[in-house]
């Protein structure tokens, strides 16, 4: 291909699932009956900026949408043209994926151009199905398959979370300790992350059904509600562990402070029985005159067994009025 800073790949989708790899330039070129072309850009590159506001057609607000630094789940109904941004999981090698990767895609009905900052996943399995033969036929199908792609790839993730919270909730029962709230609030913070973009992705596809272009068919609306259901079953399920995990950590932090009132109980059985025991040993201690049995030699033996007695005596008087 010809070089271009910012260029990831261009093709020309056949009409029948295949594509064929263009150069940056033939982009722009008349387009065959029935084909279309997809232009896939790295939004980081400042040569990606330029193209767009000078090369591209499209207008300041398209572009404004494209190149946003920090962007939300928004479609976009513009003159000739659709723009949509989406989230998708994190999925590169060191990131969490609650850190969700964005793609801005804008279409009509002959082009289209995706942007993205870190590497989406979706999209390489959209240009692995297109290399098969079995990828969208045109930029209407392009954008269903495209959301539906992100779902799959989060399918793994909301799994794992959830499988994390079943671990937990078996855990608690067994293990009170405090790297079990460590972990519980991860799990909320994560389920907390995903769902800041995933419930407003899903008002999006919801909204794209319904939007009245000609290049979305009848299929492609179904695709986009079947999205939309998927989506909103993930956003469920968010909710739901999350709220999981709120009463989890709820139920260990009872379970902790159970443990610590019962532990401090027992200190302070221990601390009432020597308490007597204290004071006859501080009395005894005291270097004044007229201490009795400093001349005796058994002296020792019964401030010993008197000691004893009274430690005795004491946990038969608590045992007596039930404290253990």
């Amino acid at each position: 291909m010809t070089e271009f800073p910012g260029l990831i790949w261009a093709c020309e989708l056949d009409g029948n699932g295949g594509a064929t790899a263009l150069d940056f330039e033939e982009f722009e070129r008349p387009i065959p009956s029935g084909h279309s072309r997809w232009l896939h850009l790295d939004c980081r590159e400042e040569a990606t900026e330029c193209w767009l506001r000078g090369h591209s057609g499209l207008d300041d607000l398209t572009c404004e949408a494209l190149l946003a630094k920090e962007i939300r789940p928004r479609s976009l109904i513009l003159a000739g043209g659709m723009v949509a941004t989406l989230r998708g999981v994190n999925l590169n090698e060191g990131e969490d994926p609650e850190n969700m990767t964005s793609i801005r895609v804008w279409f009509d009905a002959d082009h289209i151009i995706t942007l993205r900052g870190q590497r989406v996943m979706a999209v390489q399995d959209i240009r692995d199905s297109l290399e098969k033969g079995e990828g969208p036929d045109s930029p209407g199908a392009f954008l269903p398959t495209l959301i539906l792609q992100l779902i799959e790839r989060m399918g793994p993730v909301m799994g794992g979370l959830d499988d994390e919270v079943d671990e937990l909730e078996d855990l608690v029962v067994s293990a009170q300790t405090f790297e079990l709230r460590t972990r519980l609030g991860e799990v909320r913070r994560q389920a907390i992350a995903l769902r800041r973009y995933l419930a407003p992705q899903r008002d999006v596809v919801a909204r794209l059904q319904s939007e009245r272009v000609t290049w979305l068919s009848d299929l492609d609306r179904a695709r986009l509600r079947e999205a939309a259901d998927r989506l909103t079953r993930h956003v469920e399920d968010l909710d739901a562990s999350r709220e999981r995990a709120a009463v989890t950590q709820e139920e260990l932090a009872g379970r902790l402070a159970e443990q610590m009132n019962r532990t401090m109980y027992v200190l302070s059985l221990v601390a009432a029985v020597f308490l007597p025991l204290g004071l006859l040993t501080g009395l005894l201690g005291i270097n004044v005159g007229g201490m009795p049995g400093t001349d005796s030699n058994v002296a020792f033996a019964v401030v010993c067994a008197l000691l004893v007695l009274l430690a005795v005596l004491g946990v038969w008087l608590f045992r007596r009025m039930r404290f253990f």
